[in-house]
C-alpha cells in the first residue's frame, strides 16, 4: 500500500527515524569512529525478520517501494517504532525473503 502524497512530510520523518535507530541498533559488532556498524554498507539497512529475529541488511531504495512500505506499516502497527529491538518485520523469512528478491 503506497502512501498518500499529503503525507510526504510524516512519510519521510518516518524513515529518517527508522533510520537513525537502524544505524544504531542491532546485535553486538565493531563499529567505525562514527559509530556505524561494519557489515551494513553505505546506502543499506538493518532489519530482524521472522520469530527468530533473523538479520537482513537491505538498500535504503526498498524505502520507497510500496510493497515495501507495507511492511513498514505492518511493523509500525504491530511493534510501533519507538522501541529497542530494532526495525522488526512481523512476517515469515520466507515470505521477506521473495518479496526482496522480486524488488531487487
Amino acid at each position: 500500500m503506497a502512501i498518500r502524497k499529503s503525507s510526504k512530510l510524516s512519510q519521510t520523518a518516518m524513515i529518517k527515524q527508522i533510520l537513525k535507530r537502524c544505524s544504531s541498533l542491532g546485535r553486538k559488532q565493531h563499529y567505525d569512529e562514527h559509530g556505524l556498524p561494519l557489515d551494513v554498507p553505505k546506502g543499506h539497512f538493518v532489519v530482524y525478520v521472522g520469530e527468530n529475529r533473523s538479520r537482513y541488511i537491505v538498500p535504503i531504495a526498498f524505502l520507497t517501494r510500496p510493497e515495501f512500505q507495507n511492511l513498514l506499516q505492518q511493523a509500525e502497527e504491530e511493534f510501533g517504532f519507538d522501541h529497542d529491538m530494532g526495525l522488526t518485520i512481523p512476517c515469515d523469512e520466507d515470505v521477506f525473503l521473495s518479496l526482496t528478491s522480486t524488488l531487487r
